[in-house]
């Protein structure tokens, strides 16, 4: 019979019944079902006492193991000797346990040695920890790996946790070999290193978490990638599922990235009742998702409470955003002390909104020194409000080094405003081929200053994407330089076809581009769609532009409104729309207005271009004759 070789997995045999607390409990609270328990073990012990009397020599051995069990040592030590002393490999294995608990571990380990010789595997799992913890990895191999080969769990997991340290590659096979035999704890160590496979290579992992050794194989497909995820669940659920409250948390992780927010949520309670904080505060934000922030809040603060920066971050964020400012700042602080770096940088947001500069940069720069490039980002844009362009390009350039998006972009905008375009379109470069907009934007519209109009429109298609209105403006003038000319229409006559440079503009115009708008009216005049037309001509022109209100009056003119035509080509020209000015003119030569007809046509004159002031200056002349005449 054996018996594992310490206390702890002494209980995990299955052979004895394990107490159901450390503390006793007390007389008048025990159930029915406890003194049964009682009474059984009672019959039992006194069943063994009457065999070992009678010279049982097993008998002997399993009583001494049970008041080993018990705690009772001196009970126990007699029983378990005199068993040892006829041969009784797993009463010399229990022995070990008993001199180990007493203080003596080489005495000790001179018993577990007699029991591993014999083909205790216990023993030599005990032996083989013992070795280690002395120094003598050899010979602690040598033990474990007798262990393991006869099956025993606990060895097959001590075996692998020293070769992993040692950085051999057979850890995974017997870390393996736990899990299968239901070890917990190999059970998650090996589903991080199955996960881990999937990470970039030096991407730290947990302490005492099984790597993988020399990395991914090479050439391992996307299909071999998506089994070791599978596999590494599979053992995240099964070290879960025996109480293993980190793999309960990355369990919970997976689930959530797959959208199964409800499993993830009981993982993620499971663990976070066992004390994880991680899983407290991740459980947190799903709640938060879900819309719920009073248990979210809830699980934050237990989690804050036990340590976690990000939670208490959360909560800063959370109190803020309910205008609670000081306790806002009072977690973003617990959050710094928790070591989380990104409660320095929430503080000088919080400082920023309320106008307190200084204070900001101060916590921009704590949060900059020790690593977060947004808050480099952010410190470098406070310093070039301030004027300080030497302090802040420094910053820039260290944000945008360590993945700053922002900060690349911005490094665009300092040197071009320096003339340096060249330098400037490498950082907007940077910045697009991570998703900026803006920066896709400005790599655009340098590709089509150099005449490289393929890059520029695959950039622009980049930025009009995102959101950008301008960007969408100018592809779709790419576009339409391309197109090959449209048939006249008749105002009127609608034609319902359009092409995709004017879907880009009425994207771009619907986001408030008054170029676009005009474009748009233009192009549904064009198809003789006159009510569109207008709509997109008074539309730019309420905003400002003065092409819009010029074309808006083109379009009522025709329709036979020249005083409502009037008014808007007014508008045009006090904005200085020359062919306006021009329009204003003539509408007033023909009213018979000449005085007020000459002045439109010298404001003509003097707004152009040529044509329109050549044109411009005729009818002043003619106007002025007349006048004279």
């Amino acid at each position: 019979m054996d018996v594992m070789g310490d206390k702890a997995t002494l209980f995990e045999t299955g052979r004895f019944v394990q107490p159901s607390g450390e503390e006793a409990t007390p007389d008048e609270s025990r159930d029915e079902t406890a003194d049964a328990v009682e009474t059984g073990e009672a019959v039992e012990e006194m069943r063994l006492r009457l065999a070992a009397e009678a010279g049982d020599v097993e008998a002997v051995s399993v009583l001494g193991a049970m008041l080993l069990r018990r705690g009772d040592l001196d009970g126990a030590e007699p029983h378990l000797r005199a068993a040892t002393a006829e041969g009784d490999r797993a009463a010399a294995n229990n022995l070990g346990v008993l001199l180990h608990q007493r203080g003596y571990p080489d005495e000790a380990a001179g018993w577990w040695r007699v029991a591993a010789v014999a083909g205790s595997a216990a023993a030599a799992h005990a032996l083989g920890r013992h070795c280690r913890e002395c120094g003598d990895e050899p010979a602690a191999e040598y033990w474990l790996r007798q262990s393991a080969e006869q099956g025993h769990a606990l060895g097959a997991y001590a075996l692998a946790d020293l070769l992993e340290h040692r950085g051999d590659a057979g850890a995974e096979r017997w870390m393996r070999a736990a899990a299968e035999r239901g070890h917990r704890e190999a059970a998650y160590r090996l589903a991080r290193a199955l996960d881990l496979k999937d990470h970039e290579p030096g991407e730290p992992g947990e302490p005492g978490e099984l790597r993988p050794a020399g990395g991914a194989p090479e050439g391992r497909g996307q299909d071999n990638g998506v089994a070791a995820r599978s596999e590494a669940e599979q053992w995240y659920r099964q070290a879960a599922a025996r109480g293993h409250r980190r793999a309960a948390l990355h369990l919970g992780t997976i689930l959530e990235r797959r959208g199964d927010l409800k499993e993830a949520g009981r993982w993620y309670l499971t663990s976070a009742k066992d004390g994880e904080a991680r899983a407290a505060c991740a459980l947190g934000f799903l709640l938060r998702d879900a819309g719920d922030t009073e248990n979210a809040a809830v699980w934050w603060l237990r989690a804050a409470q036990e340590g976690d920066g990000n939670a208490a971050n959360a909560l800063g964020a959370l109190h803020a955003e309910r205008g609670q400012t000081q306790t806002a700042e009072r977690w973003y602080r617990a959050a710094m002390d928790a070591g989380d770096d990104n409660g320095a940088y929430n503080l000088a947001l919080l400082c920023a909104e309320q106008g307190r500069t200084a204070q900001a940069e101060q916590w921009y720069r704590r949060a900059a020194y020790a690593g977060h490039r947004e808050a480099a980002n952010a410190l470098a844009v406070l310093l070039l409000q301030g004027g300080d362009t030497a302090g802040a390009e420094p910053w820039l350039s260290k944000a945008a080094e360590a993945g700053s998006v922002d900060a690349a972009f911005n490094l665009g905008i300092l040197f071009a405003g320096r003339g340096e375009e060249a330098v400037a379109l490498r950082w907007y470069e940077r910045a697009a081929a991570a998703g900026h907009t803006e920066a896709a934007l400005q790599v655009g519209i340098a590709r089509l200053r150099d005449g490289d109009e393929q890059e520029a429109e695959r950039h622009l298609r980049c930025a009009a994407g995102g959101g950008s209105a301008e960007a969408a403006y100018r592809l779709a003038a790419v576009l339409d330089a391309r197109r090959p000319p449209q048939p006249a229409h008749e105002l009127g006559e609608i034609v319902h076809e359009k092409t995709e440079c004017e879907e880009w503009y009425e994207r771009a115009a619907t986001q408030g581009h008054r170029r676009a708008q005009v474009r748009v009216g233009m192009l549904s005049a064009a198809r003789g769609d006159v009510v569109e037309a207008a709509r997109w001509y008074r539309t730019a022109a309420e905003a400002g532009s003065r092409n819009g209100a010029f074309n808006l009056g083109l379009l009522l003119a025709r329709e036979g409104s020249e005083p409502e035509a009037a008014v808007w080509w007014t508008r045009a020209a006090d904005a200085g729309h020359g062919r306006a000015a021009l329009r204003l003119a003539l509408v007033y030569a023909r009213r018979g207005e000449l005085a007020e007809g000459q002045r439109w046509a010298d404001r003509a004159v003097s707004l152009g271009p040529a044509e329109v002031a050549e044109r411009a200056a005729r009818l002043r002349d003619a106007l002025r004759e007349e006048l004279s005449a």
